[in-house]
């Protein structure tokens, strides 16, 4: 049996074949399926062997054709088009569309789709009172993450998620509604009134103006910016099995809605580890300081006192494609708003890292988060609404692969496994007779 993994059990000296299967790519994700190890038994009264694979390190919880990583090559696709080609050539809806349809929309699709989601921005005025209920100073993730949730009671609808036309409705709802939200919890952070969406402007651009329109009777984005910000959501919409996808499948698993979903992936998303790794970069850039004060902070992280933030990640250990886009960007960034200070730092920290073997070795190649929150900065973002903007576009991805989950037949409630490392059985002990 060629393809076939070969298991002998040194307990009992059993032999076993177990299948091997692939995805498309048969030097990149060849799999056995973790149920084939439960015939594996040291007795008969055995369970049989589990996988332990702590941070799903090595696990495959699904099948997906929405996006792919090779991170060894620094490849990202989404629905097999490269990252590159469409943050050159696409739109953030555009994209979307893809994402969540599977393919290009023809002219007509695009248009209808475009539309159904401008004129889906709109919340209802119930929501602007729910929002001003939250403490001036509250975290714009919070407010998105309890915003959206509470969304669900607004489309008891919603709770039909087997059915194609509503779920596409509330689809639709997410996307649309998602940057109204998170403009909204961000003036209300600053104590400024609600701006409501302008159906005039394309998506960033309409995202700007209920950001950081003020007393013009029109905003009008700049096209840099808006085209820039287009590019930024275009490179988040997603990135296979990551954490706040891997929730939104699990909590989608029980077939909870899809905003309460959207919600606990939001909220997996809130974590510094996920979404607010680009702030860590900030300040680190910051704490810095200066380009000549870099060789003492890079000596500094080789010895362990220090990390490098926004250099590294789970799956890519090339260059991320993402961080290689957002570089060649930041100059148009800053030929609008001036130059930041901060990107001296960076790219030349990058060059020094770069060059230097004890990066190199370990494959500590620059991520999205360490460019995107020098733009976000320079565009004018708050740091702590950089998660927010993360989730915007985010948003698509969650949702295709939540869709995607609830149409595979292999799919089931999540229920991982675990190891029970507790006490062995023991006989409950009176309270006279303890200590």
């Amino acid at each position: 049996m060629p393809d076939s993994l070969t298991v002998i059990d040194n307990r009992t000296g059993e032999r076993f074949e177990l299948p091997i299967a692939y995805g498309i790519y048969p030097n990149y994700g060849a799999y056995i399926r973790g149920a084939d190890l439960k015939k594996i038994k040291g007795s008969p009264e055995d369970f049989g062997l589990l996988s332990y694979d702590p941070a799903f390190m090595n696990t495959a919880s699904c099948k997906s054709a929405v996006g792919f990583i090779d991170g060894d090559r620094g490849i990202l696709r989404y629905r097999g088009y490269p990252i590159e080609q469409l943050a050159e050539k696409s739109d953030y809806l555009e994209t979307a569309y893809l994402v969540l349809k599977g393919e290009l929309p023809a002219p007509s699709e695009l248009a209808a789709w475009k539309h159904e989601v401008t004129h889906h921005t709109f919340v209802h005025e119930s929501i602007k009172k729910f929002m001003e209920g939250f403490h001036y100073d509250a975290h714009p993730m919070g407010v998105l993450v309890s915003t959206v949730a509470a969304l669900s009671t607004f489309y008891p609808e919603a709770r039909d998620i087997l059915e194609p036309a509503t779920r596409w409705k509330q689809v639709v709802r997410l996307v649309a509604k998602l940057p109204t939200i998170a403009a909204f919890a961000y003036r209300h952070s600053v104590g400024m009134p609600y701006v409501y969406p302008d159906n005039d402007l394309g998506f960033a651009g309409n995202f700007l103006s209920m950001m950081f329109k003020t007393t013009q009777l029109r905003y009008t984005p700049n096209e840099t910016l808006e085209r820039v910000l287009n590019v930024l959501f275009i490179l988040h919409a997603d990135h296979e099995q990551n954490c706040s996808t891997s929730a939104m499948r699990a909590v989608g698993s029980s077939h909870a809605d899809p905003y309460v979903s959207v919600a606990a992936a939001a909220a997996a998303l809130y974590g510094p580890l996920h979404g607010g790794a680009n702030e860590q970069v900030l300040r680190m850039l910051v704490e810095i300081g200066s380009v000549d004060r870099i060789p003492e902070y890079i000596k500094r992280v080789k010895a362990g006192e220090l990390k490098l933030m926004g250099f590294g990640h789970r799956v890519y250990k090339n260059y991320d494609p993402r961080a290689r886009i957002l570089r060649e960007m930041a100059p148009q960034v800053f030929d609008v708003t001036g130059k930041n200070p901060l990107l001296d730092i960076a790219v030349e920290l990058e060059r020094i890292a770069l060059e230097d073997d004890y990066f190199v070795s370990r494959k500590l190649y620059p991520n999205v988060d360490f460019y995107s929150g020098i733009i976000y900065q320079a565009m004018g973002f708050p740091v702590d609404i950089f998660p927010v903007l993360f989730a915007i576009p985010r948003v698509s991805g969650w949702l295709a692969q939540w869709q995607e989950m609830l149409e595979d037949p292999e799919q089931k409630i999540a229920r991982p496994r675990q190891i029970y490392i507790g006490h062995d059985e023991r006989d409950y002990v009176p309270m006279s007779d303890r200590g």
